[in-house]
């Protein structure tokens, strides 16, 4: 049955159709070039991002607002997760390789054929970066290095937020590849939202990749479901990040809690997509005082106009509840605005749920005051989908257990005694969670599994040895981790 698009068509261009063009033909030889060749392509791309940094730092001061140590350990970043990504595909971690031999007596009840499964790359994918982090969720960013390492083309759409940095970085990393031989057409920008929707709509594009707010995010996911040919999406939203706290560790450390929920819901000036923004605390302590009497970091301009506005309009209008009130700082500042920490109870919070467990995305959050742990239990079982959910406990607190039964069916991480402004570029980190979090809950914009996101499982059945993949063969030409008939193949890594 042939199914129809009710959604109104996407106008494209001349100018959108050569780039994909370009980027169909690239990806073609691109997914054809030896891994270890791509590898070295894309830390090329490292290194030059690093060499170039006493150019494009003095931009991104200039359009962002963020500091130069702030900046260039977040460049240092960049190039970080490019090259461990680069160096994870290159060895075929990936690509989860499965190889099952002819068995004449599978219980099946009928014989099993040679399978052999890989992975193979999507093709072209387009990307939309964030404003917050210029370098790490931007141009060269992970979703970027992801794509190009598990071998897919990228057409980057510009972020507003830094428009002169985009196209600096683009420069650099654009004359990387030409230098060093990958194909022409292998990575491009555009510009405009006009241009973003169009390469998103077209029909060679394989994949999309977002990171921002919840209402650009969603239009472009609708955007990806409604082609006649849906494709994936992997958007990371928006997320409160919330904070429980319990009683015993209010009891035992609440001044060393305090100080450091501090430092983190005010770290950048609150701009982290992982910035706690809600903290739920015992009435029975001295929390709250605590917090009335702390000494709240000095503000600095935020990121752009655009996301000052939001988070005044936001922190205005919890603080203008008659069942919230301000616990410390604040003021009536669009930019730079004072850290602001409001306040209410946890029976409010439930009954008005959809209401106060919002993002403010800048230095606001609010403080919830519970009387019974049990409530705790009401809290996350209300949650939505969040990046993260943060627990400060003790080892034998025994609400510990069942909340975090409930959070594990709402989080993407979880912490314990920790903070989770903190996102490692590593194997086993997990930068996603159910949606509003993100709109592909089983996978991570973070992290070396990002690469999972752009291949999809082949399997090939019945052929000859020399027509395979080398991870395929049985003399491996390309060495991968594999399972063969099951079990994990003697050599590979896991």
């Amino acid at each position: 049955m042939t199914e129809t698009s009710t959604a109104a068509p996407i106008e494209t261009d001349a100018h959108i159709d050569t780039l994909v063009a370009a980027a169909v033909a690239a990806g073609d030889r691109w997914a054809a070039t030896d891994p270890a060749e791509r590898e070295r392509i894309v830390v090329a791309v490292a290194d030059a991002l690093e060499a170039d940094a006493d150019r494009l730092i003095p931009i991104a001061r200039q359009e962002t607002n963020l500091a130069e140590p702030r900046l260039r350990g977040e460049l240092k970043r960049t190039a970080f997760q490019l090259r461990l990504l680069a160096r994870v595909a290159a060895a075929g971690d990936h690509l989860d390789v499965r190889v099952d031999h002819p068995d004449t007596d599978w219980p099946m009840g009928a014989p099993r054929p040679d399978l052999r499964r890989t992975s193979v790359p999507l093709g072209p994918v387009v990307v939309f970066g964030a404003s917050n982090f210029p370098f790490a969720f931007s141009v060269a960013g992970g979703d970027t290095a992801a794509a190009l390492a598990a071998g897919c083309p990228v057409i980057y759409k510009s972020h507003r937020g830094h428009p002169e940095l985009s196209a600096a970085t683009a420069e650099t990393v654009t004359a990387a590849l030409a230098a060093h031989g990958a194909p022409d057409g292998l990575f491009a920008t555009v510009s405009s939202q006009a241009e973003g929707r169009a390469a998103l709509a077209h029909p060679d594009v394989k994949a999309g990749a977002f990171t921002g707010g919840i209402p650009g995010g969603r239009a472009l996911f609708d955007l990806a479901q409604s082609r006649p040919e849906p494709i994936p999406f992997y958007g990371e939203l928006g997320s409160v990040n919330p904070v429980f706290v319990t009683e015993a560790a209010a009891a035992g450390r609440a001044q060393e809690i305090v100080d450091a929920f501090i430092g983190s819901f005010t770290l950048g000036q609150g701009q982290f997509c992982t910035k706690p923004g809600l903290l739920l605390v015992p009435a029975a302590s001295s929390f709250t005082d605590l917090l009335r009497a702390a000494a709240l970091p000095a503000g600095h301009r935020l990121l752009n106009p655009g996301i000052a506005q939001g988070h005044h309009q936001v922190r205005e209008e919890l603080a203008g509840r008659a069942d919230v009130s301000v616990l410390a700082g604040g003021g009536g500042e669009v930019d730079p605005p004072l850290a602001t920490l409001l306040s209410t109870d946890v029976d409010t919070l439930v009954a008005h749920f959809d209401e106060l467990f919002v993002e403010c995305f800048g230095p606001t959050a609010l403080v919830v005051v519970y009387r019974d742990e049990a409530q705790l239990l009401d809290v996350a079982r209300a949650l939505d989908g969040q990046l993260t959910a943060t627990l400060i406990a003790e080892d034998d607190d025994a609400i510990v257990g069942p909340l975090a039964t409930i959070l594990t069916r709402k989080a993407g991480r979880l912490l314990w005694n920790q903070w989770p402004t903190g996102v490692s570029v590593t194997y086993a980190q997990q930068h996603g969670g159910p949606y509003p979090a993100s709109t592909a809950s089983g996978t991570t914009s973070v992290g070396t599994a990002a690469l999972n996101r752009f291949v999809r499982p082949v399997a090939w059945q019945g052929f000859p040895q020399h027509l395979l993949p080398g991870e395929l063969r049985d003399d491996q030409t390309l060495p991968a981790p594999r399972r063969v008939d099951g079990h994990l193949e003697a050599g590979s890594r896991e």
